[in-house]
């Protein structure tokens, strides 16, 4: 999910399949899939491991095993918690996100818990008739959506912490001219999941590999230039957070943006 750049990640793979071996895994596949649409990707019965969004996970993907989750070292995370940052024009002389009424907002897809739904979340208090924004742009990704403010499409956007650092080290053009308002509240980060039908074994062999890549130092580069500094266990049960937060917007009427 935080794929600026494949390369990296299929470095990141190639350490992983090195640890997975160790544990006893045959017959794994030599480079990743990069597939388009996700969500039936994440269903497939023979899935080994993928990353998701915590938002799918818990209104799409209700039969996938979590294994657990990455610590990033991007400002905004907590341990394996991350929260998303309201980014606005650096010359926008608003302060607040109230002050943003009936402004244009981007968001990256409906499924977003970092672009979409934490956002909701936090405008809930302010809506008036259930709406606070004029529009809502939907932009496909994370760095659509600064582009598009920044280049005057849309006046605020919600991007993952984990995102906007790693933009910035790769592509810090891309932040020119844009400033923080404001942070959302945080939440469990992205759950790296399997299959249903994977095995516990498996799950704790998974378990296993992935503790072992971000502590040895087989995997410390390929770990570095992803921001990945630890790993931890994780269980479904931790993303009910998520759907709290889009129960107190429906609870308030913001049923969209």
């Amino acid at each position: 999910m935080y794929a600026i750049h494949h390369q990296p990640v299929e470095v990141l793979w190639q350490r992983l399949r090195d640890e997975l071996r160790l544990q006893g895994m045959a017959n794994l596949p030599v480079h990743l899939d990069w597939p388009d649409p996700l969500v039936p990707y994440w269903r497939n019965p023979r899935l080994l491991l993928s990353q998701t969004c915590g938002y799918p996970l818990v209104t799409a993907l209700p039969a996938v095993q979590v294994v657990g989750r990455f610590h990033y070292a991007a400002p905004g995370c907590e341990g394996s918690d991350y929260r998303s940052l309201l980014l606005v024009r650096e010359n926008d002389r608003r302060r607040t996100l109230a002050d943003f009424r009936q402004s244009v907002v981007a968001c990256n897809s409906l499924d977003s818990h970092s672009g979409y739904n934490v956002l909701r979340y936090m405008i809930s208090p302010l809506a008036e008739r259930g709406r606070f924004f004029q529009r809502v742009v939907f932009t496909g990704a994370h760095s659509h959506s600064l582009d598009a403010v920044r280049d005057g499409l849309a006046d605020l956007t919600s991007v993952d912490c984990v995102i906007f650092e790693l933009v910035n080290r790769a592509r810090p053009h891309a932040l020119k001219g844009l400033r923080v308002l404001c942070e959302t509240p945080s939440a469990p980060g992205l759950p790296l999941i399997t299959a249903a039908a994977t095995p516990h074994r498996v799950v704790l062999q998974l378990r296993s590999a992935l503790a072992a890549l971000v502590e040895g130092p087989a995997g410390a580069q390929a770990c570095s230039s992803l921001l990945i500094t630890g790993f931890s266990p994780a269980e479904r049960e931790d993303y009910q957070i998520i759907l709290q937060m889009r129960l107190m917007a429906e609870q308030r009427e913001v049923m969209t943006l």
